[in-house]
């Protein structure tokens, strides 16, 4: 259970240093409600990760090995997009507009999640 806390925390964190360097991807409200709108965001992108990128992975596996691998930057970008439509489905204020912006949205949030999952505990019990 602390793993799953501490994974969604540093999802949260790599999110919120996406909204905040991307002008075109926004979370609006007033403080309160974006802190509970970020983690629902983060949970909600979470299960798109764990159900959909599995599947999508698998069918574009001529592709990673046609491009090396870098195909991995567009499922991710598709995977942000899905969610800020799903996010748009439950009425939260999260929205990346286009494309490029998730690309480099994706590309953000994978450095920043991998750096903060390196720095913060690991629970191995």
């Amino acid at each position: 259970m602390r793993n799953f806390v501490v994974k969604t925390l540093a999802n949260a964190g790599a999110l919120g240093v996406a909204i905040w360097l991307l002008k075109d991807v926004t979370l609006t409200g007033n403080i309160g409600r974006k802190a509970l709108t970020l983690v629902l965001v983060t949970l909600l992108f979470g299960v798109v990760n764990v159900v959909v990128k599995p599947v999508v992975k698998l069918l574009a596996l001529p592709l990673f090995v046609l491009t090396l691998g870098l195909i991995t930057l567009v499922i991710n970008a598709l995977m942000l997009l899905l969610t800020s439509k799903l996010a748009g489905e439950f009425d939260l204020t999260f929205h990346v507009e286009g494309f490029g912006t998730a690309v480099v949205g994706g590309l953000i949030i994978a450095v920043v999640s991998w750096a903060l999952n390196v720095v913060l505990p690991d629970d191995d019990d």
